[in-house]
C-alpha cells in the first residue's frame, strides 16, 4: 500500500510534476466542452484541421525568436484563425463545402510549418512543435493555459444559449437571430485559442486530443448537456492525471504527451465496452420486455 501511495504522490514532489498537472488542468476545463460542442455539431474532424492550422504561424514565430512562448503563441493565433476565416470564404465563394476547403488549408500548413521549421531548427525542434513537451511548462506557459481557460469559460458562459440552438436547429436560429454568424466565428476562435494553449503542453498533433476524446467518451455516460459537459471534464482531468503518473514510474521511457492522449483513448475503449448509454455491453444484453 505505501508503494502504492508513493508511487501515486510521490511523482508531484517535483516542481515540473505539478507545473505539469497544473496545465493539463487548466486544458481539462476549457477544452472539453468545446469538444462536446464539436461533437453535437458533426465538426469534429474540424478541430484537428485547426490544429494543423496552427503549425505555420507557430513555425514563423520559431524562425523569427526561436523557443519563445509570445512569437509561436502570436504566430499560431494568427494562423489558426487565418484558416478558419480563409475556409469559411471559400465555403461562401465556391461550390466546397467546409470540411473540404479545411481539409485542404490545413495540409497545407501542415505542409509550410513542417518546412519552415526545417529550414531553421534541428530534429528536437520539430518534435517539441508537434508532439510537445508538457514536462517543460513554465510560469509563462502556466498563465497562458490559464487566462485561455479562463476566456474560454467566460465566453461560454455568455454563448451558451446560442450555441446550444444552432446544435438543435441552426435554421431557426438564423431565422430569430442574426447572431448565428458571429457566434459560429467566436466559437472557431475559442477552437483556435484553445488549439495554441494546449500545443505549448501536447503539441499541434495532440492538443486536439484532450478536447475530443474526454467529449466522444462522455457520451456514453450522459445523454444531455448538463452531464455531457462535466463529464467530459472529468473524463479529461483523470487522463491528464493517469497519463502523468505513468509516463513518471515507467520503466521504459515513456513520452508524456501521447501518454496522456493514450490515457484518454484507454476511458473511451472502457466506456464504450460498459457506458450505460450504449455501450457494447448494455447493449448485448436483452431488455427485459414491459408487460401490459
Amino acid at each position: 500500500m505505501d508503494a502504492l501511495i508513493s508511487g501515486l504522490v510521490g511523482p508531484y514532489e517535483f516542481g515540473f510534476m505539478r507545473r505539469a498537472l497544473v496545465g493539463c488542468l487548466a486544458l481539462s476545463l476549457s477544452a472539453p466542452p468545446l469538444g462536446v460542442f464539436l461533437m453535437l455539431r458533426r465538426m469534429s474532424l474540424m478541430s484537428e484541421a485547426m490544429s494543423h492550422a496552427i503549425l505555420p504561424g507557430a513555425a514563423a514565430g520559431f524562425l523569427v525568436a526561436g523557443l519563445s512562448l509570445p512569437a509561436m503563441t502570436l504566430g499560431g493565433l494568427v494562423a489558426g484563425l487565418a484558416v478558419a476565416l480563409l475556409a469559411g470564404f471559400v465555403t461562401r465563394s465556391t461550390m466546397l463545402k467546409e470540411d473540404a476547403s479545411l481539409a485542404a488549408f490545413y495540409l497545407i500548413a501542415l505542409a509550410g510549418g513542417v518546412f519552415l521549421v526545417s529550414l531553421r531548427g534541428s530534429q528536437v525542434d520539430l518534435l517539441h512543435i508537434l508532439f510537445g513537451s508538457v514536462l517543460a511548462l513554465d510560469d509563462p506557459a502556466l498563465w497562458l493555459m490559464g487566462g485561455v481557460s479562463t476566456v474560454t469559460l467566460l465566453a461560454l458562459a455568455v454563448l451558451y444559449r446560442p450555441l446550444v440552438m444552432e446544435c438543435v436547429d441552426p435554421l431557426y436560429l438564423r431565422t430569430v437571430s442574426r447572431a448565428g454568424g458571429p457566434v459560429h466565428y467566436a466559437f472557431l476562435a475559442l477552437v483556435v485559442m484553445n488549439l495554441v494553449g494546449g500545443f505549448q503542453a501536447l503539441g499541434t498533433l495532440l492538443a486536439v486530443g484532450l478536447m475530443l476524446l474526454p467529449a466522444i467518451t462522455a457520451r456514453f455516460w450522459a445523454s444531455d448537456l448538463s452531464g455531457l459537459i462535466p463529464v467530459s471534464m472529468l473524463v479529461s482531468v483523470i487522463a491528464s492525471a493517469i497519463g502523468l503518473t505513468v509516463s513518471y514510474n515507467a520503466e521504459i521511457r515513456l513520452p508524456t504527451g501521447p501518454a496522456i492522449v493514450l490515457a484518454a483513448g484507454a476511458l473511451y475503449i472502457l466506456s464504450m465496452l460498459v457506458g450505460p448509454r450504449g455501450g457494447l455491453l448494455q447493449r448485448l444484453v436483452r431488455r427485459r420486455h414491459l408487460e401490459a
